[in-house]
């Protein structure tokens, strides 16, 4: 039974990868700083789990890492945790860079002076897998994809700090020999997303009635990859990557933001119509475009595809019906996310 390292552990993708290598029978000693989008409730069904150890803390922490590491002797190092909201980082930068660049550095620091300590078999098994995004390759025109060679253009200062943390893995492997690999992927949905988030978001409002806002004219194009395939790949990776490669996860999905929301609206008028009947289409409001937004995001995943056999399972169309649908049916995890009191149950668990 292999015992994984996962930090941002409580957060959307992480909190998903967490619960599925749980139920796996994966050991996971999941890190998370429990900033405003570590969520606790996410972790509910593994709260009790023998396999499950939650550490409240920062990977910019050396010492704790240090401990942890040595403690419990993971066998791999899956590093989620990142600020990842783009509207928050035009607002604040600085913390994007303090976690994205300065965190990723000390926890890299402090794996590979783990790593250097194993002996020779579990050295040579032992891997650190680093998630980041598409956005490090900036924005494409009406045609193209992008590959794994892509050159970096970032235009945010989130995808400009995961673009920085992205070079500094590679760095620790040419330099120090880390046996690292990097999955770089598209917009992501599913259970478990901070409401913050398009999909959530535009749940959210229309379930309560309010006004649907758009940036610019809604037709910014995004590929969309259920968290559940996502998880997939990063298993895949994980097991049979090459070392000091990166790969591309996407879910061959693209749609326009309009087309995004229409698609919610329509699904919430089949299962929760409004009173009188009123079209939810009817709440999209145009707002002004956020700063530097990129105009259109498409993955190429056939590296992945052809080297390690993985692609998407899930359409577009099955996964939003079941993350409308599992945000229909999981209300008081909303609730607690959008009132706030979600936060008030923060712990400092000891390792």
């Amino acid at each position: 039974m292999p015992t994984w390292l996962v930090t941002g552990g409580a957060g959307f993708i992480g909190g998903n990868f967490v619960l599925e290598a749980i139920q796996n029978g994966v050991r996971v000693v999941n890190l998370d700083a429990l900033t405003y989008a570590g969520n606790l409730d996410t972790l509910v069904p593994v709260k009790d789990a023998p396999g499950h150890v939650f550490v409240q803390g920062d990977i910019g922490d050396a010492h704790l890492l240090e401990r942890l590491l040595r403690e419990r002797r993971p066998d791999a190092v899956i590093n989620f945790a990142a600020e990842s909201h783009v509207d928050r980082s035009i607002d604040g930068p600085a913390a994007f860079v303090q976690t994205n660049v300065v965190g990723t550095l000390t926890l890299l620091e402090q794996t590979r002076d783990y790593w250097k300590s194993l002996d020779t078999p579990a050295r040579d098994a032992f891997r650190f897998l680093h998630v980041s995004t598409d956005e490090v390759y900036g924005a494409l025109g009406d045609t193209g994809k992008f590959t794994e060679t892509t050159a970096y253009a970032p235009n945010s200062p989130y995808s400009a700090s995961k673009a920085a943390s992205d070079h500094l893995v590679r760095a620790f492997h040419h330099t120090y020999g880390l046996p690292v690999l990097t999955t770089n992927c598209s917009n992501n949905y599913g259970p478990y997303q901070f409401p913050e988030k398009l999909i959530p978001l535009v749940i959210a409002k229309a379930l309560a009635g309010e006004a649907l806002p758009v940036y610019g004219d809604g037709m910014n194009v995004r590929d969309w990859l259920y968290v559940g395939d996502h998880c997939a790949a990063i298993r895949r990776v994980l097991e049979a990557g090459r070392v000091g490669e990166t790969y591309n996860v996407g879910g061959d999905a693209e749609r326009t933001n309009i087309v995004v929301v229409k698609t919610i609206c329509a699904l919430l008028d089949q299962h929760r119509p409004l009173a009188g009947g009123r079209a939810r289409e009817s709440l999209i409001a145009y707002v002004k475009d956020r700063p530097g937004h990129d105009r259109r995001y498409a993955i190429d995943a056939s590296k992945l595809r052809d080297e390690l056999g993985w692609a998407p399972t899930v359409t577009f169309e099955q996964g939003i019906a079941r993350t409308v649908q599992w945000y229909l049916d999981n209300q008081p995890w909303v609730q607690r996310v959008l009132d706030g009191s979600y936060r008030l149950e923060r712990i400092g668990a000891a390792a």
